[in-house]
């Protein structure tokens, strides 16, 4: 039988060693986190060093919330923080227009992906708001300027929330009020997250008893250790993931097809590409038949017929748009995987054009 290539990391990344041993020892402590009893207590320990380490890993000094996910995450902030308005850029994942609610405003974007700042800065002379804007889009890679976005925010009196699900362990975290991050995305398990806050005093507290009273539920401490102990591990090598994206896009380059926002910031770990004169299904089920798992966008939306809000939002040829696949990179995924992918796509690509021509 032949081996089975994955190359779909950005939808969810198997679970490394480090991640593995530590919800291992997390399943060895019984006790609920929330019991009185020297069970719950040490539990309780477990769950306030996974806290710790979390924060030491990503460099965050401010408070963090555990969740199911980064998408529980932004529902906290996009629902309870404290500010009137809400806004959102066009790319974003589909859980933040959900969070934020049917009067946001939403940012453009430019054809590049990168938000449109002469939009945003019109939505923040409307007064002050919570602002989400990804740190890296889940779809094309593309990195926003959060920096320099971020000031402009925090000037205009507004917060800025930032999905980091793609960028935690490989990119510094963004000077941001509310952080979004989850494990999955990075080795470790899945249904585990945490909302970072830079301050409580901006966001409601929802009466429950767990997370300082900001999260109903019990904490999942075994998988909480988990994901503090891939985030440690940092197991991506962005020169190498670079140099990896490079071969692909070069690859499906001189097979005829395209790099959807090759001229903007990515993250290396993410590839989007299109071939016109094929469909993204029918690509999909060639590459999984012959062994490979890539996507056709977020896992959150794969199984819809309808296009990409992402690609749409950016103004993307309807043709090409129609074709787009997402490759995307593991800690140890190989030049060998890369260029089994090329091999099958190639001809592929062969086929759409002479399909085209015809």
């Amino acid at each position: 039988m032949k081996t089975r290539i994955y190359l779909d990391h950005a939808a969810t990344t198997p679970v490394i060693a480090a991640a593995r041993a530590a919800f291992q020892r997390g399943l060895d402590t019984p006790g609920n986190p929330n019991s009185p009893h020297g069970e719950g207590r040490a539990a309780r320990a477990l769950l306030e060093e996974a806290r710790a380490t979390l924060k030491d890993a990503l460099g965050w000094r401010h408070d963090v919330i555990f969740t199911s996910g980064a998408s529980e995450a932004v529902e906290i902030a996009g629902r309870r923080a404290c500010v009137a308005g809400r806004a959102y850029g066009a790319t974003e994942h589909a859980i933040v227009p959900f969070a934020m609610g049917e009067d946001a405003a939403v940012i453009p974007v430019h054809g590049d992906g990168l938000i449109d700042e002469a939009a945003l800065a019109e939505v923040l002379a409307q007064g002050p708001a919570l602002v989400a804007i990804q740190q890296v889009n889940n779809e094309t890679g593309v990195i926003q300027p959060l920096d320099r976005l971020g000031a402009v925010i925090r000037d205009a009196g507004s917060l800025l929330l930032a999905d980091c699900a793609q960028g935690a362990s490989k990119l510094p975290l963004p000077d941001a009020d509310f952080i979004a991050v989850c494990g999955h995305k990075l080795g470790g398990p899945l249904g585990v997250g945490a909302l970072l806050v830079k301050d409580l005093a901006t966001i409601e507290a929802c009466g429950g008893g767990q997370e300082r009273g900001y999260r109903r539920g019990t904490q999942d401490m075994p998988g909480a250790l988990a994901f503090a102990a891939a985030l440690a591990a940092r197991p991506y090598d962005l020169d190498r993931h670079r140099a990896l994206r490079e071969r692909l896009e070069a690859g499906v380059i001189a097979a005829g097809g395209e790099v959807i926002a090759g001229a903007a910031p990515r993250l290396p770990t993410i590839g989007a590409i299109g071939l016109r004169g094929a469909s993204s299904a029918a690509l999909l089920v060639q590459l999984d038949l012959a062994g490979l798992a890539v996507s056709a966008g977020s896992a959150c939306a794969s199984g819809k017929a309808k296009a990409s809000h992402v690609l749409t939002a950016m103004a993307v040829e309807a043709e090409l748009a129609a074709s787009y696949l997402r490759i995307s990179f593991g800690p140890e995924t190989s030049e060998r995987e890369v260029d089994a992918f090329l091999e099958e796509f190639s001809p592929m690509a062969m086929r759409a054009q002479a399909g085209r021509a015809a």
